[in-house]
């Protein structure tokens, strides 16, 4: 196998990005790998070229190594790859301000199938959540905050912000800013209220730590707000104890998780949008695609079949 050294400053940058891809973004660890096996091919053909900043990098040059990639005979689902990252790498560095443009996102993507979020089935979740059902304050804890990231479909940020300012009507409803600090009024499930109640009430005192003014509701040991990677590696830890794969859970698939049980349960499309914050209805469908093997079998009882 070639092995790509990338230049200093791509290596740097690289690493950031693969960073967030991984902590921020949630993506699957082997796809991540993957993405900076591609950048690091990429910045060692700029290098090539003669770049050593990635400011320096133009559509020509994107086009230039993408041509390239198609000579090798690499597979669509390859060089959709291969785009994804660069184009996710420049948006990512334009984003902050390290380049004044992204050169690549102009650039289509070879067409290939649509990547499907990953979900569990009700049964494993259910197994999940009902494995942690000890009463002591981190069980009551983490119980909390996993049947709200599932009852209430909430991106892992949002449950670390989550306030007790931002719990209205009684309790019943959460004000949740989103992306773009876009504000949603959420319900949640019964189970999901059942279990942040009994945390407020028998639990979280013991993790303020005397700080009365700290008003952030899923709180750490030591007092402090949960961060993406700690609430990650909580449902890491107990989808070991519940004997489930690891890799195959996150805090977005339990978001994902929500949308699709919904949907298999009658919900509009509409109305999950609404529910998890969706700007564009096209990203909420992606749901219908996950429950294509339910209606194949739900048209099989056609007298036509």
């Amino acid at each position: 196998m070639i092995s790509f050294r990338a230049p200093e400053v791509f290596a740097d940058e690289i690493d950031l990005f693969a960073g967030a891809l991984r902590f921020e973004f949630e993506m699957a660890a082997n796809t991540v790998v993957a993405y900076e096996r591609d950048l690091r091919s990429f910045a060692a053909a700029m290098e090539a070229q003669g770049k050593r900043s990635c400011a320096e990098i133009s559509l020509e040059d994107v086009d230039g190594y993408l041509r390239a990639a198609r000579g090798l005979g690499l597979s669509a689902a390859t060089r959709a790859r291969r785009i994804a990252a660069i184009k996710g790498f420049l948006r990512y560095l334009k984003d902050r301000r390290v380049v004044p443009a992204n050169p690549a996102e102009l650039v289509a993507a070879p067409k290939k199938g649509r990547l499907l979020p990953r979900i569990l089935s009700e049964e494993e979740v259910v197994a999940l959540l009902e494995r942690i059902d000890g009463d002591e304050p981190i069980e009551l804890r983490d119980r909390a905050m996993l049947e709200m990231l599932y009852g209430a479909g909430l991106r892992v940020s949002e449950l670390c912000a989550l306030n007790l300012d931002d719990l209205v009507a009684d309790g019943e409803l959460l004000r949740i800013a989103g992306k773009g600090s876009k504000e949603r009024l959420v319900p949640f499930s019964g189970a999901s209220a059942h279990a942040l109640a009994v945390y407020l009430a028998r639990a979280r005192g013991a993790f303020v730590r005397g700080n009365l003014a700290e008003r952030h509701i899923f709180l750490t040991r030591l007092g402090k707000a949960f961060t993406r990677q700690g609430v990650f590696k909580i449902i890491r830890q107990r989808a070991v104890a519940a004997d489930l794969a690891p890799e195959r859970i996150s805090p977005h698939v339990l978001r994902h998780c929500f949308a699709s049980h919904m949907l298999q349960r009658g919900a509009d499309i509409r109305a999950i949008q609404e529910l998890l914050g969706h700007a564009d209805i096209g990203t909420t469908q992606i749901y219908t695609h996950v429950d294509a093997t339910r209606f194949a079998e739900i048209h099989k009882l056609h007298p036509r079949h």
